[in-house]
């Protein structure tokens, strides 16, 4: 299986920044697909962010102010939060996509983070 382990939440004043950190561990054999999304209270879990490749998408809410990267190396995709705004305040989790090694050979895999909080004040 393939294991996230989520970084960088915390508590930020609006107009802040924030960076969030997810590795991937396991027998990964290709990432296709990062992604983070966010759950507000009483709220579904959105997406607001995914990088395939070299290629982005950003949900409006976010557009303009949060960047998505990876690195391929480390396994590690991060969102970088910036003007951040108290609507903002939610749980953000990762999510991977890819192949990796399992017992039967090569698999598709889909993991999810531990969810990290991210609160902004007013």
């Amino acid at each position: 299986q393939v294991q996230l382990v989520e970084s960088g939440g915390g508590l930020v004043q609006a107009g802040g920044s924030l960076r969030l950190s997810c590795a991937a561990s396991g027998s990964i054999l290709r990432i296709n697909t990062m992604g983070w999304y966010r759950q507000a209270p009483g709220k579904q879990r959105d997406l607001i962010a995914a990088i395939t490749g070299g290629s982005t998408n950003y949900a409006d809410s976010v557009k303009g102010r949060f960047t998505i990267s990876r690195d391929n190396a480390k396994n590690t995709v991060y969102l970088q939060m910036n003007s951040l705004k108290p609507e903002d305040t939610a749980v953000y989790y990762c999510n991977v996509r890819g192949i990796y090694y399992s017992t039967y050979g090569a698999s598709d895999f889909g993991s999810w983070g531990q969810g990290t909080q991210v609160t902004v004040s007013s």
